[in-house]
């Protein structure tokens, strides 16, 4: 009965409420993330990063993250390390916290995120004069 009249619907709307940390925790993680869910934490990387996974879900949907709060509304898919992407796209069931076959070896870099377009990227310096350069009205020929 209960589920007819969506009881069960209004009872997991108070648990994500509650998990969240009320109301204004939840409006804001609705704000940062577009979305509500539960599930249970899998595994937190070294950049702050949390992992979780909940099989009520549709497969391809039961697997999520939460930036930390420092990042603001500024993230996307490069801030995930290599170790948890595999378990982020579905190439493993093992996330890195139990999975302990994978080797660790010194000349490995440490992960990085893609800085293209921002302030922070890379632009290469050039000697090659330009061929077209913008008109000064100011410069004297």
């Amino acid at each position: 009965m209960t589920k007819y009249l969506g009881i069960n619907r209004l009872s997991k709307l108070f648990q994500i409420i509650q998990e969240a940390g009320g109301l204004k925790q939840t409006y804001l993680k609705l704000y940062r993330n577009d979305d509500l869910k539960i599930g249970t934490l899998v595994g937190i990387d070294k950049y702050g990063n949390k992992y979780f996974e909940n099989p009520y879900y549709f497969y391809g949907r039961n697997r999520w993250i939460e930036f930390p709060q420092h990042v603001g509304m500024d993230y996307d898919g490069s801030q995930i390390p290599a170790e948890w992407y595999g378990w982020m796209h579905y190439k493993t069931d093992l996330p890195p916290t139990r999975d302990g076959c994978r080797p660790k070896y010194k000349w490995i870099a440490d992960h990085s995120e893609n800085l293209s377009g921002t302030k922070e990227s890379y632009m290469p310096y050039s000697t090659t004069p330009p061929k077209v350069e913008a008109w000064d009205p100011k410069a004297k020929k």
